[in-house]
Order: C-alpha cells, then sequence, then structure tokens
C-alpha cells in the first residue's frame, strides 16, 4: 500500500463552495439589515438597495467589508432563499 497526494481539485473545490457560503450569508445580513429599517419594500428596490451596498462596501451603520461583485441573480437567489426559510413574508 502507498499512500496518494490529496487531489488538488478537492480543495479548490472546497475553497470554491466556502466562498459561495461566505457570499450569500453577507447577502442575507444585507437584506435583512435593509427590510428591518424598511418594513416593506418592493423586490426592486431592495435587490438595487443591496447591490448599491456591495458596490460600497457597507453591511450597516458601522459595519463594513470589503466589497465583491454582486448581481441581481445572487440577490434574488437569497430573497428567494429566505422566503423559504420563513424569515420574510411576501405581500401580494
Amino acid at each position: 500500500l502507498r499512500l496518494l497526494p490529496q487531489q488538488r481539485y478537492l480543495r479548490v473545490e472546497k475553497a470554491e463552495v466556502s466562498a459561495l457560503e461566505r457570499k450569500r450569508n453577507i447577502l442575507c445580513c444585507l437584506i435583512t439589515r435593509i427590510l428591518k429599517v424598511e418594513k416593506q419594500l418592493h423586490i426592486d428596490n431592495l435587490v438595487f438597495r443591496v447591490i448599491d451596498a456591495c458596490q460600497r462596501g457597507e453591511l450597516g451603520p458601522g459595519l463594513q467589508f470589503l466589497s465583491f461583485c454582486c448581481h441581481s441573480v445572487d440577490v434574488l437567489s437569497c430573497v428567494l432563499h429566505l422566503l423559504n426559510q420563513g424569515y420574510l413574508r411576501r405581500q401580494e
């Protein structure tokens, strides 16, 4: 028997998954922070505000993170995730 070295692509894949999870967590935090202040917001305005906050690198009052590329699809995906989890409620 001999030990094989760990495959490099497995480490890269884990790093990518971790980065995507962090990005989703940041976006979910931004969405909930914005909606805590606004209470009600049209989804188009919510997407615009989240993307704007990502570009400016602002999470909220006194908190900042590195700005990163954020697309409307990413934000909408997080909104749907929060809706499915019961954290958000859709108003007709």
